[in-house]
């Protein structure tokens, strides 16, 4: 694809690129909408991802094209940029704007990219091109962020430029993954540990729904809302920061305070959630893949009965991979309402996996899904 990309922006920009990088997407293995409420996580880096080509020029503009789509965009040096609608091209101006803003200077450049995960997908597209464009401008530039800083960039210009109220999974994820590592995240403090990820016998199969997904038009903000309302509740009798400060046993005394049905399932989910996390992590580090299986199912019935983020497509995958001898685990993965799960899927029976579960989704959506096969891979660097 490297080699693909260079020939085109040669033939677009009539120059060769000056540089070239990668950004990989991610899944998140377990651990689901408890990142903006200060829990675990456990991302992986995978091999999907977006590649850029890149050159400076002397026309004080930018100039954004990308083979995935047709709209392009040239934007005149400033010192302050304005989104515009829900293209594409907002995640790099959105960066161009956040260094501005921290005092950087950029002049004109011309960038070319090429993305092959599966937009709007929830195996974050999104953090991907955020994470890339700001690691290829620092690395470039010499502009002297840490990934963790480039990370918490592309958060912040998801927050406030695209209007998501996003936790710090996805652009960390991206920033830090590494071959057959996952990263158990402290989504509070940030503090991290890389787990083993030897799938052994089984593959991780990525099933898009193919049902698109806008979190800014979807409920993911109001979930955020929702559990912030949980934490006021509570903190009428004890002082925390976050839902995830509470172990199952101390919500357990104190949910009473929570008067709200739905949000008290939706505090449920969070609590819980976090607890399969730390069980994930270990039985991950040991191998045992059987119990990851089973708490990655468990994972995805709270998803679907107390958080109510999964929908008739993702219920449909998992239900399918229940049924399938070959697969000891799936869940939704991302923020839901569309996406993509994942399942763990054992070596060899790819092809008649992805003809059953064609066959069932089929008939039960009405359009097929798309199922990839992905490695756990590393994270943003130049090639």
């Amino acid at each position: 694809m490297r080699e693909a990309l260079v020939q085109q922006f040669t033939e677009l920009y009539q120059k060769a690129p000056a540089a070239t990088y990668f950004t990989p997407g991610r899944v998140n293995l377990i651990g689901e909408h408890i990142d903006y409420n200060g829990g675990l996580v456990l991302p992986a880096a995978v091999t999907l991802g977006t590649t850029l080509c890149m050159a400076p020029n002397d026309d004080q503009v930018f100039r954004f094209k990308s083979l995935n789509f047709p709209d392009t965009k040239e934007v005149a040096v400033s010192t302050s940029y304005q989104k515009e609608g829900n293209c594409w091209f907002n995640y790099p101006i959105g960066i161009i704007n956040q260094l501005e803003a921290e005092g950087k200077t950029i002049t004109g450049f011309d960038f070319l990219f090429h993305g092959n995960i599966p937009v709007s997908s929830g195996l974050s597209s999104s953090a991907s091109i955020e994470v890339l464009t700001a690691y290829a401008l620092n690395d470039f530039l010499n502009l002297g962020y840490s990934r963790l800083e480039l990370a918490l960039m592309g958060q912040k210009v998801e927050n406030e430029f695209i209007g998501v109220n996003c936790g710090i999974m996805d652009q960390f994820a991206v920033a830090f993954g590494e071959k057959d590592q996952a990263i158990l995240l402290n989504c509070d403090t940030l503090k991290h540990i890389m787990v083993d990820c030897q799938l052994g016998d089984y593959n991780l199969a990525i099933i898009n729904t193919n049902k698109s997904r806008k979190l800014e038009e979807s409920k993911y903000n109001e979930r955020v809302a929702e559990c912030n309302e949980a934490l006021v509740a509570l903190n009428q009798e004890i002082k925390l920061n976050n839902l995830c400060e509470l172990t199952a046993e101390k919500f357990a005394l104190h949910k009473h305070l929570i008067t709200d049905p739905k949000i008290l399932d939706r505090a449920t989910h969070v609590v819980t959630e976090n607890d399969r996390v730390h069980l994930a992590a270990k039985a991950l580090g040991s191998q045992d893949l059987e119990t990851f299986g089973r708490l990655m199912y468990a994972s995805h019935e709270s998803l679907k009965e107390l958080y109510e983020v999964s929908g008739k497509e993702l219920d449909t995958i998992v239900e399918f991979c229940q049924q399938y001898p070959k697969v000891i685990g799936a869940r939704m993965t991302g923020a839901g309402f569309g996406g993509c799960a994942i399942a763990l899927l054992e070596k060899g029976a790819e092809e008649d996996f992805e003809k059953q579960l064609n066959a069932y989704y089929e008939a039960q959506v009405g359009y097929p899904a798309g199922v990839y096969i992905s490695e756990i891979g590393d994270g943003a660097r130049k090639i």
